[in-house]
């Protein structure tokens, strides 16, 4: 499973310095936890329900720094919701969706969005079952995806509160939304954009370096 570029702006992004326990639903190979626990001195649990995911996240929490931080849950969100009594004060997931522009007919896609709105269901639900009261749900989602999910957010009192849209160069398409959601009231999101690279395609912009610099050796 490829390590991508916007799931390392994800990782960097996600606020969890001051975090006491931390959910990464999703895990994949681990990416996510393991850049998390890399800034904070809470516990962080994954959640994967992928066969070769869960030993590759494994394998790679256990030869890590931070080992004593991490904890994997080898079932489904569902299954974990199921026997999970613990609060987290960040909830974060790169949730498996389908580009529905892909799809070559409109039966399709609404099979997609459909797919894609059920799963989104069960992490608002367990969001809203499971975050702290000032704890904060992060999503990194396609700009059509968030649009989905921010929708449905609101029949679960979760208020979005800070879009960050990736581009992938000045003069680029939009590729993502950072979105972070909260209990608390919100006027209006904070929307602010975010260039991996310069109008060239190939110099990372300072932005990026930036925010990266703990975790690229490039920088």
């Amino acid at each position: 499973m490829k390590v991508c570029t916007d799931s390392c702006v994800f990782g960097a992004y996600v606020k969890v310095a001051e975090a006491q326990r931390i959910l990464d639903i999703g895990t994949g190979t681990g990416l996510l936890s393991l850049m998390a626990a890399q800034r904070s001195k809470g516990l962080v649990e994954a959640v994967e329900i992928n066969p070769a995911a869960q030993v590759q996240a494994l394998q790679n929490f256990k030869i890590s720094k931070w080992s004593d931080q991490l904890k994997l849950h080898s079932v489904s969100l569902q299954e974990f919701a199921k026997y999970n009594q613990q609060q987290y004060d960040v909830i974060l997931s790169n949730p498996p969706f389908f580009l529905s522009s892909l799809k070559s007919t409109d039966e399709a896609k609404n099979a997609a969005r459909h797919t894609e709105a059920l799963f989104f269901q069960e992490i608002l639900r367990f969001a809203q079952q499971h975050l702290t009261e000032n704890g904060k749900l992060y999503l990194l989602l396609p700009p059509a995806e968030a649009a989905i999910f921010a929708r449905l957010a609101k029949a679960h009192d979760l208020h979005l509160a800070e879009v960050l849209q990736i581009f992938t160069y000045h003069g680029g398409k939009c590729i993502r939304h950072i979105q972070s959601y909260t209990f608390n009231a919100v006027t209006a999101p904070d929307v602010r954009d975010f260039f991996i690279r310069e109008e060239d395609k190939a110099t990372y912009t300072s932005q990026f370096a930036e925010l990266l610099r703990d975790y690229y050796l490039i920088f």
